[in-house]
């Protein structure tokens, strides 16, 4: 079989090809050479690996026929058509923490060189002027620090700043106070931020909300000896409200790395002493592009392997907790037996979760079953991706509920789906022992200890002598070999259940003989994908 083909759109770290392996076909192109980029998206490729340089646009993703995973290695995404993506059945991933540690580090360094006057005096120095007098600073030590977003980056700030002794102050909206008091930090409004804060350092991504937070208003608000670094997003921080209030003296000092408009080589601020500026350096270090790259080679593994990838950013569900993720594949399964069985795409899904696995967020079971649902009514290129869309098209919903209580195993899982006609079916199943050995435990009452193989048959009848032979009789004929049978009943002459794992696909036409044959309410053969 021909190998995946991932395609290298910009220059990653040679960890990122280690990472890969040999299981793909590497082929690069330069992303920024727009024709170089779609005539190579056009050739064929399983995944993109990209950086900030290439645009991965609607353009480009329906240039990209057969296109499974878009991967940034990096943070930001301004550069990927994420609706595009979705709608095309896309992943698209990133290392959304590759580069935090960096960030961090970067936004330290730009608050210490503005608190001594590291780059004039470097400047001056080297122009010949020994300018001790002139560029005299201030110390960090029992001052405030005010961080204005908390999130990974902002703690990791907090962290090392308090270990200069500075009292932290933080503004973050969507954080609860006890988290922020875990850390030693008060969580304030913005208003008492600025006022408080001896220096201001913000981690908050660009959004319709944040533009400008930090603009001409709230420059007012601060003290004249405020220093404010930004090196999280351009366009958060308002520079023309900025380089107007450190020229009249009420800001004394920024360091910034992000701008509003990038490449930016001409802003007003870069002629200010009290600015030290540099060129969206937050992951610029040998160790996040590492890390990026790294990241992302590993999800692109997982995409292509089948796997779901936590942290893609346009899948439901978010992080999947570890005692979550062997569910996912069997709750497609089970929607793909009983949708088989029904004959019919469902109209609800309901996935119950019993036991130790109730604990974890298990959320997105409900896209693992519409996703089962669509693949066995035929639906092509299902991915969790476009799961949510397909099935909101065709009107079905699914639902999860958790309950700790489960009876006769430490975790095990119902799915209920009903019909437009009225037809309903339950197929319960669980995962074995420490392996997780995926099990069909149930169909519609009738317990079994059924392994959800590629290729099932059932039937259900009414229980009399011969039907075993009767069947065993007919697969012989057809040359399909039967790897597993059982049999269920309610009572000895009411309604049975047979289930059997055959090595081959059963035929339509034998499906047909055998319900001729056993007078079977019904006959169904399924073959599991995935």
């Amino acid at each position: 079989m021909a190998k995946p083909v991932v395609l290298i759109a910009e220059e990653l770290s040679p960890a990122t090809l280690e990472a890969l392996g040999p299981d793909f076909e590497v082929r690069n192109c330069d992303g920024a050479d727009r024709g170089q980029l779609l005539a190579a998206l056009g050739a064929g490729v399983d995944a993109v690996l990209i950086r900030s340089a290439t645009k991965m646009d609607a353009e480009a993703i329906a240039a990209a026929k057969g296109l499974k995973v878009i991967a940034r290695a990096g943070v930001g995404l301004d550069n990927v058509d994420i609706p595009a993506a979705t709608a095309a059945g896309v992943m698209v991933v990133n290392a959304p923490t590759s580069n935090i540690v960096s960030a961090a580090e970067l936004a330290i360094s730009l608050l210490l060189a503005s608190a001594r006057f590291i780059s004039p005096a470097h400047a001056a120095l080297r122009a010949g002027k020994w300018a001790r007098s002139k560029y005299t600073g201030a110390e960090l030590f029992e001052k405030t620090l005010g961080i204005v977003g908390f999130g990974r980056i902002g703690q990791l700030v907090a962290a090392r700043m308090q270990a200069f002794g500075m009292d932290v102050v933080a503004y973050d909206p969507y954080l609860q106070p006890a988290r922020a008091a875990q850390l030693g930090v008060r969580l304030v409004e913005l208003d008492e931020l600025l006022k408080v804060s001896d220096f201001i350092t913000i981690h908050l991504p660009k959004t319709k909300e944040t533009a400008n937070l930090i603009g001409a208003e709230a420059l007012k608000k601060v003290k004249p000896s405020v220093r404010i670094v930004n090196a999280a997003r351009g366009g958060v921080l308002d520079e023309a409200a900025l380089f107007d209030a450190l020229k009249e003296g009420r800001v004394a000092g920024a360091g910034l790395d992000v701008y509003a408009t990038e490449p930016c080589t001409d802003s007003p601020l870069f002629t200010l002493d009290n600015v030290v500026a540099t060129p969206h350096l937050g992951a610029s270090t040998d160790e996040a592009q590492e890390r990026a790259g790294i990241a992302v080679a590993v999800s692109v593994r997982k995409a292509l392997s089948g796997e779901l990838v936590p942290d893609a950013v346009n899948v439901k569900g978010g992080a999947i907790h570890a005692e979550i993720r062997p569910s996912l594949p069997l709750v497609e399964k089970m929607a793909q037996i009983a949708t088989a069985i029904a004959g019919e795409l469902p109209v609800t899904m309901e996935v119950q979760v019993r036991g130790d696995i109730a604990e974890h967020d298990s959320s997105i079971l409900a896209t693992s079953a519409l996703k089962g649902a669509l693949i066995a009514t035929g639906s092509e290129d299902v991915t969790y991706v476009n799961t949510p869309a397909l099935a909101e098209a065709r009107g079905i919903t699914s639902t999860v509920n958790s309950a700790p209580d489960s009876p006769m195993y430490r975790s095990y899982i119902s799915l209920h789906i009903a019909c437009a006609g009225g037809r309903s079916i339950i197929v319960d199943g669980t995962l074995m022992g420490i392996r997780k050995v995926e099990k069909i435990i149930s169909v519609d009452g009738f317990e079994l200890d059924l392994p959800p193989t590629d290729n099932l048959l059932f039937l259900r009848y009414a229980d009399k002598p011969g039907m075993v032979g009767i069947v065993g009789n007919a697969l012989g004929k057809a040359g399909v070999n039967i790897a597993g049978m059982q049999v269920a009943r309610t009572n000895a002459g009411g309604d049975a259940l047979m289930a059997l794992t055959v090595d081959s696909p059963v035929s339509t036409s034998v499906v047909e003989d055998l319900k001729k044959e056993t007078s079977a309410k019904f006959v169904q053969s399924v073959n599991l994908v995935g």
